[in-house]
């Protein structure tokens, strides 16, 4: 048999090497079967039937060489950084560990109490471990309370032991200077703390009560003594004596109420209230006299309807108010009778008058509604003015100084349509009335009826709103200007010769834009009528005046024409010669 070259050598890496006489390489088996169950069994030689290598080792071993760190290959473990040192009064400033606790102590010279519960809170500060004992202050107790044992360390025992948190705990007894206090509940913080340091709570006990205090918590006994009150005496010293107030009922937080007046009547000799109501002239009301009758007014109801007490004359102060069967009366006023009464009886001196008349609520101020657009604006304001609207005031004024007189333009429609851009407007402004009429003259062939193209209106400007119209003025053509109307821009070519005569003789009315346009104009040295009068010819007879304002004529025979004439020319329609 060859024996194995490589053996002996160490099982180190790069010395392991196979073997080159092995020629079985089969594993042994492991399942079989017993009873007819599949079971595992242990191998009893190895790969190729060699033998297998006995471990030698001892459980203790296994166990040692399991938990050894892998130093080797990984190298010596690094420590972890120790953690910050914190101080206690750091980490443990302003935690209290709050304790409710009572102790007793004996009265002896008292008849009424054998011994005396006072109940006291234990705080123990964890940043310095020291302890003080406070009492909670009672009202009317007579003893001195507060602060029992100032903050301090508190000794446990004669070895000079002191006090630990541990030591604490419900359910407890525990001696500081020779007193006994029993330790019957702690606060949610305390709790929580206690039991995250592992220290098992016993569950909380009752405060015991003192048996004095809550003696005297107990109702007092009501004793009834007879009334030595003679009502005879009472009759025959206040008779025909009456205490009149003056009063007022205010009901205005209701549905129809309102505000009303009476009179209230105390009767001295036998303690009854009598109410009136007062009238006044025209007030619309039933004259009823007594809004109630003469009686004895309750003034503590309880169950079955029995009175426990009545309204007497201490009851009755002007200043303040008064509940008589669910109304609430405010008296604000009393006769002189009444004032020296109370002055002698009950020593009340100042009994002034009140002053309860309402002041009166400012004006409302009118609103117009908003502009729904019908109309002008000054037309649908005169309906929020009158139940039957009226005409709009006119400047009567501005009518008689501009009477007839109209200054017209010639424009050009700006439009992106091709068809448009040949077609031209003469714009007459009516200085009486602001208004504003558009022609176009008629064209031949051109496919257009012209005619009126706008009726006499007032042209709001693009920039103004509908509440607070802005209307076009004469300040707003001139050669060159954009007019709006009603979404419509037109362009000013043209004027005629008495534009240019207002303008000249009211500068100070128009811009300097419009000014150097009249300049521009006459440097040119057209004159302003004939391209004005080419688009406006209507006839070849000339007219016998033409002026910027109104053409006459003198026969009796042309009175007819010259009166069509007037009316074209407010249209637009008027003729222009050089």
């Amino acid at each position: 048999m060859v024996s194995n070259p490589v053996h002996g050598l160490p099982f180190l890496p790069g010395t392991s090497f196979p073997d080159p006489t092995k020629t079985a390489f089969h594993r042994s088996q492991t399942l079989g079967y017993r009873n007819g169950y599949a079971v595992t069994r242990r191998p009893t030689v190895g790969i190729g039937g060699d033998r297998l290598q006995v471990n030698q080792l001892s459980q203790a071993d296994l166990d040692e060489l399991a938990k050894k760190a892998p130093i080797l290959t990984y190298g010596q473990p690094k420590q972890a950084p120790p953690p910050d040192f914190i101080p206690a009064h750091v980490a443990f400033d302003k935690k209290v560990l709050k304790f409710d606790a009572y102790f007793q102590e004996t009265v002896p010279v008292s008849t009424e109490e054998h011994y005396r519960i006072r109940q006291v809170n234990i705080y123990y500060y964890l940043e310095d471990d020291s302890m003080s004992v406070i009492e909670p202050v009672v009202e009317n107790s007579g003893i001195p309370q507060g602060k029992l044992i100032k903050r301090q360390r508190l000794a446990k025992n004669d070895q000079g032991d002191h006090y630990h948190w541990k030591d604490l705990n419900r359910g407890i007894n525990i001696t500081i200077y020779g007193k006994t206090f029993r330790i019957v509940d702690c606060d949610q913080f305390t709790q929580v703390f206690l039991e995250s340091q592992g220290i098992e709570l016993n569950p909380p006990e009752k405060m015991a009560l003192d048996p004095y205090t809550e003696l005297r918590k107990q109702p007092l006994r009501k004793y009834v003594t007879p009334s030595d009150f003679d009502q005879l005496k009472q009759f025959l010293t206040f008779d025909k004596q009456v205490l009149r107030f003056y009063a007022i009922w205010d009901d205005t937080d209701s549905m129809f109420g309102e505000c009303r007046t009476y009179i209230i009547h105390y009767y001295l000799m036998d303690d009854t209230v009598e109410i009136r109501e007062v009238h006044e002239r025209n007030d619309g009301r039933d004259p009823f006299p007594l809004l109630m009758n003469r009686q004895r007014m309750p003034k503590v109801l309880v169950e079955n309807a029995k009175v426990l007490e009545w309204y007497t004359a201490k009851d009755f102060i002007v200043g303040k108010p008064l509940t008589i069967l669910g109304r609430t009366f405010f008296i604000y006023d009393c006769d002189p009778f009444t004032r020296q009464f109370y002055k002698e009886k009950f020593g009340i001196s100042d009994l002034p008058r009140i002053d309860v008349s309402k002041p009166e609520p400012p004006p409302v101020k009118q609103e117009l509604p908003p502009y729904n657009g019908y109309g002008q604006v000054e037309d649908s304001a005169q309906n929020c003015f009158a139940l039957i609207p009226k005409a709009p005031k006119k400047d009567i004024i501005k009518m008689l100084v501009n009477d007839r007189k109209v200054l017209r333009y010639l424009a050009k429609l700006e439009s992106p349509i091709k068809q448009d851009k040949d077609r031209r407007f003469v714009f007459s402004y009516f200085l009486a009335t602001d208004m504003i009429s558009i022609f176009e003259p008629p064209v031949r062939n051109s496919g257009i009826i012209g005619g009126k193209y706008l009726g006499r209106t007032k042209v709001v400007k693009p920039c103004s709103t509908a509440d607070n119209p802005i209307y076009y003025g004469p300040a707003d053509f001139f050669i060159g200007a954009v007019i709006e109307v009603f979404g419509h821009r037109f362009i000013i070519l043209d004027t005629d010769e008495y534009v240019l005569k207002y303008m000249e003789s009211n500068a100070a009315q128009y811009s300097p834009e419009a000014l150097s346009s009249i300049q521009s104009r006459v440097r040119k040295q057209e004159p302003s009528a004939p391209e004005l009068g080419k688009v406006l010819q209507g006839t070849e007879r000339p007219m016998e005046k033409t002026t910027g304002r109104e053409s006459y004529c003198t026969t009796r025979k042309n009175k007819k024409k010259a009166g069509r004439q007037a009316r074209g020319r407010e249209e637009g329609r008027c003729h222009y010669y050089t």
